[in-house]
């Protein structure tokens, strides 16, 4: 009886493990920071549009500094924005760690964008708005003013993106 009893709890912890719930829907914040990142980052990648790569695809690799402002107080950038580590899934642009370094990585980064950024975050991205703050946004690349859509900014290539947002 010993022997069966050990035998279920071990095929019901072997199933457990390996099984994966249902990625919850992407929900876009209109809310102040902080913004956590997502948990089931395959559904913010969907709706990005962008491709699910193999979590460690690392070819073609670019590195980029983003740093965030909200009326005047810095906003963390967290790790793992765009990689689902649940399902082993990354978006080609997301971060490793916590502080604003952002990673282009894998195939298709060459086209990903700010918007495709806040998009994996989930936190609203245009329109003169970010988050909750809509008062004044400004973006600048690599000291320089963005004129246009901020959302459509390309990351490769650029060294430093700074974005500031006022309510």
């Amino acid at each position: 009886m010993r022997r069966l009893l050990v035998l279920v709890v071990s095929a019901a912890l072997l199933v457990g493990c390996v099984s994966r719930p249902e990625p919850a829907p992407a929900v876009l914040r209109d809310t102040a920071p902080p913004w956590d990142a997502p948990r089931d980052a395959v559904s913010y990648i969907r709706a990005a549009g962008l491709r699910e790569l193999a979590l460690g695809d690392d070819a073609d690799p670019w590195i980029l500094d983003l740093a965030i402002m909200v009326d005047g107080a810095p906003v963390e950038i967290p790790a793992y924005i765009g990689i689902d580590r649940p399902r082993a899934i990354q978006a080609p642009v997301h971060t490793h760690d916590a502080g604003g370094e952002v990673w282009l990585e894998g195939g298709a980064n060459r086209e990903s964008t700010l918007g495709h950024f806040f998009a994996l975050w989930g936190v609203r991205f245009g329109a003169g708005c970010l988050g909750a703050a809509c008062g004044s946004l400004e973006v600048r690349v690599d000291g320089e003013v963005v004129d246009g859509e901020p959302a459509q900014v390309l990351l490769r290539d650029a060294r430093e993106i700074q974005v500031v947002a006022t309510s």
